[in-house]
């Protein structure tokens, strides 16, 4: 059983789609992958911040309301709570920090949405936007709720909105591609204790899947080492702060 689409989509989808409409072009591979109906993580490599946009088209395309997690100081605005709220958008206490967005993504989840999530967190820094080394959130969130987790690689948000800038590049056309894997394989993993080792692996499963299908999409090889900021810096550091 689908999702109910209440007034906040038709709402957003009267005034988004339109405007994607004219100003990209679109591909979807295998978007069929997509779970029809229950509770599922959509797990992509994060490119612009544009790309919750463009991510949110692919699903509602293909029969699935797309939620996400969102600071809860927005909800202080009356008006925009309730509009959050009616969309099925999921409020995180910031001082709960990891914790709560964990929690309320597995409640989420148990209550049949489907949540996409970012597991790199921030867009990449990776010179050539691959994706980064991964955090834990999705795999965490898949191995308590043994929920599917749809690996999509994309490209050309990139272009639309370059990161860390604030202008959108609407002409000419930008074509965004989507390429929907299979889910990843962790059912070797669920009955596990939730180790560092079989959370880290569950999470090198995703991030392998993702940069597999982005590989199709680009028809080139990532390279066998990730970018971690950990290690090799944050590149867009002074470009964040005059953002």
């Amino acid at each position: 059983m689908q999702e109910k689409r209440g007034w906040p989509f038709w709402l957003a989808v009267s005034i988004i789609k339109p405007t994607l409409l004219t100003t990209t072009k679109r591909t979807w591979i295998d978007p069929e992958r997509l779970p029809e109906s229950g509770g599922c993580v959509v797990a992509m490599n994060h490119l612009s911040h544009i790309d919750p946009v463009t991510a949110a088209h692919l699903l509602y395309d293909y029969g699935r309301l797309p939620h996400y997690l969102a600071k809860a100081g927005l909800w202080k605005n009356k008006a925009l709570g309730r509009f959050l709220t009616a969309a099925g958008q999921i409020p995180v206490e910031r001082e709960s920090g990891g914790a709560g967005a964990y929690a309320a993504a597995v409640a989420a989840v148990r209550k049949g949405h489907c949540i996409i999530v970012y597991p790199e967190a921030t867009i990449t820094r990776d010179p050539d936007l691959w994706p980064m080394r991964g955090k834990s959130g999705a795999a965490r969130i898949a191995l308590e709720t043994g929920c599917p987790v749809i690996p999509v690689g994309q490209w050309g948000a990139q272009d639309i909105l370059p990161p860390y800038t604030k202008k959108p590049l609407l002409f000419p056309r930008k074509r965004i591609t989507m390429a929907v894997g299979d889910p990843v394989d962790l059912a070797d993993l669920v009955d596990k204790p939730r180790t560092m080792e079989v959370v880290n692996e569950a999470t090198d499963r995703i991030m392998q899947a993702i940069t597999h299908q982005l590989e199709i999409i680009r028809g080139d090889t990532a390279p066998t080492e990730r970018y971690d900021m950990r290690v090799h810096g944050d590149r867009f550091k002074d470009r964040k702060k005059t953002s």
